[in-house]
């Protein structure tokens, strides 16, 4: 689905990505992990377009789309839930819901699925609530149905455990589970919750100074020592 070929990116004279080639199938969830600092976010602003890469690919359902904008890489079915969520805040639960339609064509349904209701039965109560009253786990489901509204193929999670309370955590975990098992969507995974991750990894990549230097089937994870990459 995602194919990431020899990626490199500069910051100025600062090597910040080298090398970086990794694939992320339809129908399981890839997780990418490494400690702050080691390139993850520059890599997402990379595959969205947001950064241009300097030399090396990115490859989407057998298109190249290294040179495509933000946009564009969203109307082909690359949704992206950003670190710190980034609803609407003055908006309604049901108005940001709303905005996930933004990347489909015309005549498409603009109805949001009841699906998403059953994947987060908190959401169906706080449609008519500012997304700005919501707490920070409920922001992140918000921002994560956002995401699915607009049908993606590949879904992109950047660290949607940070700062949320233990239980939703577990509701995230369940649906994260649940929309791999459908096997219609690719999911990556940006973590640093090491449990979290290895639980729902049908694939891993781990990545330290802008190199992947680790990756491998997700029940593989321990004998790796990938948690070692992420201890202080």
């Amino acid at each position: 689905m995602l194919s990431v070929r020899n990626l490199n990116q500069y910051y100025g004279s600062s090597h910040t990505l080298r090398d970086v080639s990794f694939e992320v199938p339809a129908g399981a969830c890839t997780v990418l992990l490494g400690r702050n600092g080691v390139g993850k976010s520059t890599l997402l602003k990379c595959l969205m377009g947001v950064l241009r890469a300097t030399r090396g690919s990115v490859w989407f359902d057998n298109k190249e789309i290294t040179n495509w904008t933000p946009h564009r890489r969203a109307g082909e079915g690359i949704a992206y839930v950003p670190q710190g969520r980034e609803i609407f805040a003055r908006l309604t639960v049901e108005e940001n819901l709303q905005m996930g339609f933004a990347r489909l064509r015309n005549g498409a349904s603009r109805m949001v699925p009841s699906e998403m209701y059953e994947l987060f039965p908190v959401l169906k109560d706080m449609l008519g609530r500012r997304g700005g009253d919501l707490s920070g786990g409920q922001q992140q489901q918000l921002a994560i149905a956002r995401a699915l509204v607009s049908r993606p193929k590949l879904l992109i999670l950047d660290e949607p455990t940070e700062g949320i309370q233990p239980s939703i955590i577990k509701d995230i975990e369940r649906v994260i589970a649940k929309l791999a098992a459908r096997g219609d969507m690719a999911i990556l995974l940006v973590e640093q919750y090491y449990d979290f991750a290895e639980r729902l990894a049908d694939h891993f990549i781990v990545m330290s100074r802008g190199e992947v230097v680790k990756q491998g089937l997700g029940r593989d994870m321990e004998q790796h020592n990938v948690r070692s990459y992420l201890a202080v």
